[in-house]
């Protein structure tokens, strides 16, 4: 089912209940929302889109998201969510690579990409979403709602992987009913009277999560500040009842070490889901002990959005097991429609507490990478999906994660993949050879740090490698430190030693 179909539906039955806020003031009940929606996705249709063609989100979090997600839904359209904090160039290459027809931006970002509108040759339509002709396209007749087959394209999530360049993870529709059905099931019950309040990047987990909210006409709150600050996180669960989040363990932690946690008013606070990297058992206890038993943690890719296995709220709750430490600091148990193993190179199963690939397979994987056939040729075999992250299982069948085969660097919940800071930090002149990786960091879980080994007898400046990853790649994915070598560790093959280099680039201990 499209999932615009769900909101139309949901209009029905709850129409007068609030459906998108801002901060601490309802815009809409569910009536006007899927109103907008209906405008919206005729004013997509008169651009001369045809069914199936991709509209783009570069968006800061903000409550137009919302409905023009819907909205291409609607239209009978596939959404490109795009992370508002990637650089322009990266911004391009994804409008280009999914063949964008349109884009919808906030105001700041819509401008960034003006700037290089002329690398974008696909792109007919770029609209500000404070600008006259956004403010159009809501301004007509509401189009009836497009017929989609289960296998259509809903949302191209793009993820990067080890080739330096992002890919395209087709999820259909059928992907996102899973994940939503899959959400009730094993995550949590959703009601009228809840809301959910999105402190995360709505471009990817906080965003899907949504889904489930708006199925169950749930109150869909965006902040002020587009983002997570501790004060207004807390004003905000005082203010709406039955407040979930999604957040990144980063954002757990600064939650429970602010000051006066104790004393906030907490009583409306219902589920905080958290994922995207491993939060440190001492932190899973505090949190338990200030927010009560509130947290599910999952475990999931792009690929099987938010759905691989998981730790529902009861395990956090059974302190009286006797390997209930081991349990909370697990990924947890396959989830009810995921099948889960861990194998071998070969696809044979491991033995239990042997360590091998996780793979997965059920109607939450997506179809395959967008125009890319080799990757998921690579990802996608005999209906498995091979993830690259290693892990073990328990007697239990509790799946603990032990490395990941792709070397992806989590920094406060957000993955970046080294090879694509090496390619950029390879374009300098001056440089031989690059390695990029992740050192722990008490606040972000890791912070990334780069190997740069200059041509013989020359110099760089750590100012010149810093400016060239600012021209080309996010803020957020620039080295924190360059470390000048004369040589990497590599093994008979030629292979750059990470482990070597992760023991080099390790904090000093007292």
């Amino acid at each position: 089912m499209n999932q615009a179909t769900v909101l139309a539906q949901v209009a029905r039955s709850f129409a007068d209940r609030p459906a998108l806020s801002l901060g601490t003031e309802p815009l809409c009940d569910y009536a006007g929302f899927a109103d907008r929606v209906a405008r919206l996705a005729g004013g997509l249709r008169d651009l001369g889109l045809r069914d199936g063609d991709r509209v783009a989100l570069v968006m800061k979090n903000c409550p137009a998201f919302w409905e023009s997600l819907y909205a291409i839904w609607h239209a009978g359209f596939a959404a490109v969510p795009v992370n508002a904090k990637l650089h322009p160039k990266e911004h391009a290459f994804i409008l280009e690579n999914s063949g964008s027809r349109v884009c919808l931006a906030t105001p700041e970002l819509a401008a960034a990409l003006a700037a290089i509108r002329g690398e974008l040759p696909s792109l007919n339509h770029l609209l500000a979403t404070d600008g006259p002709d956004y403010a159009a396209l809501g301004a007509g007749k509401p189009a009836p709602l497009a017929e989609t087959r289960p296998t259509d394209l809903a949302w191209l999530f793009y993820t990067s992987g080890t080739t330096g360049r992002p890919k395209g993870a087709m999820l259909s529709h059928r992907n996102l009913n899973s994940m939503v059905m899959n959400y009730f099931g094993d995550v949590d019950t959703v009601l009228p009277d809840d809301s959910i309040v999105h402190a995360a990047p709505m471009s990817h987990g906080s965003g899907l999560y949504g889904l489930p909210h708006v199925a169950k006409a749930a109150n869909t709150v965006v902040p002020v500040s587009g983002g997570f600050d501790v004060a207004e996180t807390l004003a905000l669960i005082e203010r709406w009842p039955g407040t979930s989040f999604f957040f990144a363990p980063t954002m757990v932690t600064r939650l429970i070490t602010a000051p006066n946690i104790d004393r906030a008013d907490l009583a409306n606070l219902k589920t905080i889901v958290y994922g995207g990297a491993p939060m440190y058992l001492e932190d899973v206890k505090r949190a338990l002990a200030l927010l009560g038993p509130k947290l599910v943690q999952i475990y999931g890719q792009g690929e099987a959005p938010m759905t691989i296995t998981g730790l529902p709220k009861h395990i956090f709750t059974d302190t009286d097991h006797p390997r209930y430490e081991a349990r909370i600091g697990s990924t947890g148990f396959p989830r009810t429609d995921v099948e889960v193993r861990v194998v071998d190179e070969r696809g044979a199963e491991m033995p239990v507490g042997e360590p091998g690939e996780v793979i997965c397979r059920g109607d939450v994987v997506m179809e395959g990478y967008w125009n890319n056939p080799e990757a998921t040729a690579s990802a996608l075999r005999d209906g498995w999906l091979w993830t690259g992250d290693v892990g073990t299982f328990d007697a239990d069948g509790f799946l603990t994660l032990k490395d990941r085969s792709k070397d992806v660097i989590i920094s406060g919940g957000t993955n970046i993949y080294p090879r694509e800071v090496e390619e950029v930090l390879l374009r300098h002149p001056a440089v031989l050879e690059a390695a990029v990786i992740g050192r722990a960091h008490p606040d972000w879980g890791e912070e990334v740090v780069a190997f740069v080994r200059p041509h013989p007898g020359r110099t760089v400046a750590q100012e010149e490698l810093d400016a060239l990853c600012l021209d080309n790649i996010a803020r957020f994915k620039r080295p924190k430190a360059y470390l000048l070598v004369d040589d990497l560790p590599k093994n008979n093959y030629g292979k750059i030693l990470k482990t070597e280099l992760r023991k080099l680039a390790a904090p000093a201990t007292d």
